[in-house]
């Protein structure tokens, strides 16, 4: 589905597939857990069609329920049911996102067997980093599977959305990845050397302030109000953010042109975008840490022209720019990208 767009709220009957994989190759029927759902089994014919979230968030409970196995048999020791509530009320009880993150990390290390997950902090960079057994690794969507579960309850944890810097995978690149990048990053990286997903590490100082009606709640939408809470791929700001990708940066245009091209008033636009707690001089921050990022990803280019490429005055503002954003320098971050090369 390349070029398709992702609607607001629902996902691709691909993933859905995937949920079922390991059912199918267990011979379980998978029309009770479909019919739970209220997924016609015809749209498994057609990938490039979608299912709201609250269908798919349905599916996941009725695949724990037939396997016993929140995880979707993809491990070789069950993730029973109730681990992900054990999991997020043990969390909710950590002062702050660093305590709860790394309890929530050694629970699931006691719960897997073929891959290990722990949080590794460099530089300013915070990284979810995949220990796995040599030779062995595991599909793409497990991979997004196990880092939804993580990333989402973080998120509901800080009250706001992590941004995620970029995620490296030790597999190959499967045939769809736009939820994935929907829910995660644009920046995707694939047959690397060990799986990982970055951010900030200043964000694991936010306290926790959660009650437990907060928890009673989220437990009782979850798993469907991870998929979807914390991204809007239709929003204001998402349709900004993919306009200002399509063009250079030196072409990006004031308020009162992007007010033009979407179809409203200059003060209507910044009335939208505060509500929605995204500036326009922060989203473009976001576009720039995003193309500075996928260009230090991918080779070894000056700083100095990159900082001029992205608008920057010189190469020092991109510098405390990048500081900011990622917590690490442009060379500290490199560097953990591409260990090899140091």
């Amino acid at each position: 589905m390349a070029g398709a767009s992702v609607e607001k709220g629902t996902i691709a009957v691909h993933l859905v597939l995937e949920a079922l994989c390991e059912m199918r190759r267990q011979g379980v029927d998978e029309a009770a857990v479909l019919q739970e759902a209220g997924i016609d089994a015809d749209l498994l014919t057609q990938p490039e069609e979608r299912v709201s979230s609250e269908a798919y968030g349905q599916l996941w409970l009725a695949i724990a329920r037939q396997m016993d196995d929140e995880f979707f048999g993809m491990n070789r020791r069950r993730m029973k049911v109730g681990s992900f509530a054990y999991m997020a009320r043990a969390a909710a009880q950590e002062p702050t996102l660093d305590a709860a993150l790394q309890g929530a990390l050694r629970f699931l290390h006691l719960v897997f067997d073929d891959f290990s997950p722990r949080l590794e902090v460099r530089d300013g960079l915070a990284a979810i980093v995949i220990d796995e057994a040599p030779g062995q690794a595991c599909r793409a969507f497990g991979y997004f599977t196990l880092w939804l579960i993580i990333h989402g309850l973080s998120c509901w944890l800080a009250g706001r959305r992590i941004d995620v810097l970029g995620i490296q995978l030790r597999c190959a690149q499967p045939d769809y990845i736009e939820d994935y990048q929907v829910m995660f990053t644009r920046n995707l990286q694939f047959a690397r050397g060990q799986s990982r997903l970055l951010f900030n590490a200043d964000s694991l100082q936010t306290p926790i302030r959660r009650s437990a009606d907060d928890l009673k709640r989220f437990l009782a939408d979850a798993p469907g109000n991870i998929l979807v809470r914390y991204r809007d791929p239709q929003s204001l700001s998402a349709r900004i953010k993919n306009h200002l990708r399509s063009l250079a940066p030196e072409q990006w245009p004031d308020v009162e042109a992007l007010a033009a091209h979407f179809h409203m008033a200059p003060s209507t636009l910044r009335r939208k975008l505060s509500l929605q707690g995204q500036p326009y001089q922060g989203l473009k921050d976001q576009v720039r840490r995003d193309l500075a990022i996928a260009c230090l990803d991918s080779d070894d280019g000056n700083v100095r022209d990159l900082a001029f490429e992205l608008g920057f005055a010189d190469s020092s503002a991109f510098y405390k720019a990048f500081k900011k954003w990622t917590g690490s320098t442009p060379g500290q971050y490199r560097a953990l990208m591409h260990p090899e090369r140091h």
